[in-house]
């Protein structure tokens, strides 16, 4: 998965700063504005929207996790997270930094069906999305790929490989979830920087491909 970012790297583009390197002219000058990109990363509740925004935002990241309380337990599934105690309830929002004057924003969307009314907003000006996946839960995924596949936002399917569950190859959930032969399906781990990194290259090789100019 390393050879992506490398790739990237060979190209000018620096998927991510470190704290210790130098601020961008942007960041310095206020007469001088980033040129902005956006990516969505989207799926349902508990599999790992949050920390793949937390493992490879530069910054610390917005959240808007809330308790869980009794009030959601006829509509939050948490048989395959039971540790889960808190839910996000707006967006997750992290950024890196791309090149001299480009900045990638990240928005994690809010995965239960309460709150899908957000979508509409979080996508907008997107270049495309990741959509999550878990498993173990797979039909939870079934509303974010119907909504971009409607709206016609090129996206990649990630799928969140949990501790001590089964691992399957990424045509066996292709087949499973019936996606396109053309998009790209993949195996990460949302808690490795490197392993998001690959997947957001990949949901932005695949938009440049398929984007008309």
């Amino acid at each position: 998965m390393d050879s992506a970012v490398s790739d990237a790297a060979s190209f000018g583009v620096s998927p991510l700063l470190d704290e210790e390197d130098h601020p961008q002219s942007w960041q310095t000058d206020r007469n001088r504005a980033p040129i902005a990109t956006k990516i969505v990363v989207a799926g349902g509740f508990g599999v790992g929207k949050t920390t793949l925004v937390t493992s490879v935002s530069e910054i610390t990241p917005l959240q808007t996790e809330a308790l869980m309380t009794e009030a959601s337990e006829e509509t939050d599934d948490l048989t395959a997270t039971p540790d889960k105690s808190t839910t996000t309830v707006a967006m997750d929002f992290g950024r890196i930094t791309l090149d001299d004057d480009l900045v990638l924003y990240l928005f994690g969307t809010p995965g239960q069906q309460r709150f899908w009314f957000m979508w509409d907003d979080l996508v907008r000006g997107a270049i495309g999305a990741v959509v999550l996946a878990d498993t173990r839960r797979l039909k939870d995924c079934f509303p974010a790929l119907d909504y971009f596949e409607s709206c016609g936002l090129p996206y990649v399917v990630a799928v969140n490989h949990f501790d001590g569950t089964e691992m399957f190859e990424p045509e066996d959930v292709r087949e499973a979830l019936t996606i396109p032969p053309h998009i790209p399906v993949m195996i990460m781990d949302a808690r490795r920087r490197i392993s998001a990194i690959e997947s957001l290259l990949a949901l932005v090789a695949h938009a440049l491909e398929h984007t008309p100019a």
